[in-house]
C-alpha cells in the first residue's frame, strides 16, 4: 500500500528545487546588499549610544538670553 505514486514526488521535486535554488541566490544577494551598504559595520555602538545618553535635556540658547516669562494668571 503505497501512500503517493513515484510520479507525484517527482513532479513536486521539478518545481521544489528550482524555488529553492532562487530562494538561496536572493537571500545570499540581500546579505551581499547588506554587506557592501555598511548594514554590518557597527553593531555594537548604538547599544552604547542608548546607555550613555544624556538624559538631562539640554538648554537651548535662545532661553539661556531672555529671563524666564511671567504668566499673569498664575501669579494670582
Amino acid at each position: 500500500m503505497r501512500c503517493g505514486s513515484r510520479k507525484t514526488e517527482m513532479e513536486s521535486l521539478y518545481l521544489l528545487i528550482p524555488v529553492s535554488v532562487v530562494l538561496v541566490f536572493a537571500i545570499g544577494a540581500i546579505f551581499w546588499w547588506a554587506l557592501k551598504s555598511g548594514q554590518l559595520d557597527d553593531l555594537e555602538g548604538p547599544a552604547y549610544r542608548v546607555l550613555m545618553d544624556d538624559d538631562t535635556p539640554r538648554p537651548s540658547a535662545a532661553s539661556e538670553d531672555k529671563p524666564p516669562s511671567v504668566d499673569p494668571d498664575q501669579s494670582k
